[in-house]
């Protein structure tokens, strides 16, 4: 079957006394050689080119749909007049790019017909994401791959004071949900305690946004670089490759100074800490006896994922009075860390989990009187308040990247400086 002529062509205009005289030529791509033809010259009307997922539309009879409940990637396919056993040959051709089974209900997908022959499909597109998107052409031999929409970057500064959250002052302004979670979890989880914001704290940031179909909105492709004021501090953060990083890029102060240090501040996202370590706390429940709290309480709805605030290996996963559902990891030879309340347990004994890998979710096992984790920190053996700790940094960046990083840096910074 013929089908990239369909896909790719030229037009060449000219002009003579006024007139329009329009001369074209279509590139004709069979499924298994390339041939050319030449169309006779005359006066037409030109539609305008709609190119879409690398073909033009207009030359072709367009359906378009989403993903149903129900719907599988045979069903699919059988809607649009192909059948078993051709399918199942599709399906296994289309394997080696895409697992078919992952089809997502509420996913959009477009089907091809040519003008020609209404009845027999011609290609299948599923789009994955609004950037990419899986593409099947049934000719003599099935051609699928994945390909990515043009994506336009554009570079966009925000400036914001402090009310009440930083995910509520960046709700109110607009702000996309994404660089609110780059900002707390990325860039400064290890720096600034979002959970202890004041009034008056407030951030400059410079992000750039990715747009496809020029005016889609597809997500944040990077931060640039970022400022925050908290509590009359200022804490810079550029976006720099690290060459010793194997090409991945991470965010250092005006100092050369990583941001990333060895533990978050907190285990949860934009939570709040509900009970403080207290070794002389008294409850009145018990006569105001004195209880001491060797943990610090972060409240959270229950389901609210629970994460590991440092790489390390789990030791303990179970479940043990009034701890209810609790996990352990032990880091080094001197930290470790303690989950407690959990209403599920998501890692085992001896997995080895990331920092900010999700080990468990906010619940209320064990004595507590409302939904949240207990975070308990260990330090050679001794339970300890972790914000009292002189935590270790991670490394700089090597004394022969300075230069080369006060350069990159300098233009951000000023940009930043000058954001109101």
């Amino acid at each position: 079957m013929e089908l990239s002529k369909y896909k790719k062509y030229f037009n060449i205009k000219f002009f003579l006394y006024g007139f329009v005289v329009i001369g074209f030529y279509n590139t004709i791509k069979s499924c298994s050689k390339d041939t050319t033809l030449e169309a006779d010259i005359e006066e037409v009307t030109i539609q305008p080119d709609n190119f879409k997922f690398g073909y033009n539309l207009n030359n072709f009879k367009v359906v378009n749909d989403t993903v149903k409940s129900g719907d599988s990637f045979g069903v699919l396919l059988e809607k649009h007049h192909l059948f078993y056993p051709q399918i199942h040959h599709i399906a296994e051709k289309t394997k080696a790019v895409f697992d078919v089974r992952r089809l997502r209900i509420g996913k959009p997908y477009t089907v091809l017909y040519s003008k020609e022959d209404i009845g027999k499909p011609m290609v299948f597109i599923y789009q994955l994401n609004k950037i990419e998107y899986l593409v099947v052409e049934f000719c003599d031999a099935i051609i699928t791959y994945i390909d990515r929409k043009p994506v336009k970057i554009i570079e966009k500064e925000s400036f914001g004071y402090i009310e009440s959250t930083l995910s509520e002052t960046m709700e109110n302004q607009g702000l996309p949900t994404q660089l609110i979670y780059d900002m707390s979890d990325d860039i400064y989880a290890w720096t600034i305690d979002f959970s202890r914001l004041q009034k008056g704290d407030n951030f400059k940031v410079i992000y750039n946004e990715r747009f496809v179909d020029d005016s889609v909105y597809a997500g944040i492709e990077s931060i640039k670089a970022a400022f925050f004021e908290h509590n009359g501090d200022s804490f810079y953060a550029f976006n720099y490759m690290n060459e010793a990083s194997k090409n991945n890029t991470d965010y250092f102060d005006e100092n050369t100074k990583s941001l990333r240090k060895a533990f978050l501040k907190a285990p949860l996202q934009f939570s709040r800490i509900s009970s403080r370590y207290n070794l002389k706390r008294k409850i009145a429940y018990y006569g105001n006896r004195i209880k001491p709290h060797k943990g610090t309480d972060f409240a959270a709805p229950i389901g609210t994922p629970i994460l590991a605030t440092a790489n390390g290996t789990v030791i303990e996963s179970r479940r043990k009075g009034g701890n209810g559902n609790y996990v352990k990891i032990r880091h080094n030879g001197t930290y470790s860390t303690q989950y407690l309340h959990m209403s599920r347990r998501l890692v085992k004994v001896g997995d080895y989990v990331k920092q900010g890998d999700v080990i468990g979710k906010v619940g209320m096992t064990g004595n507590t009187g409302g939904p949240h984790v207990c975070y308990r920190f260990w330090k050679n053996g001794k339970q300890v308040d972790p914000f009292r700790q002189k935590l270790p940094d991670a490394k700089a960046l090597p004394a022969h990247l300075k230069s080369n990083f006060e350069e990159f840096i300098a233009p951000l910074r000023q940009q930043l400086d000058s954001i109101n």
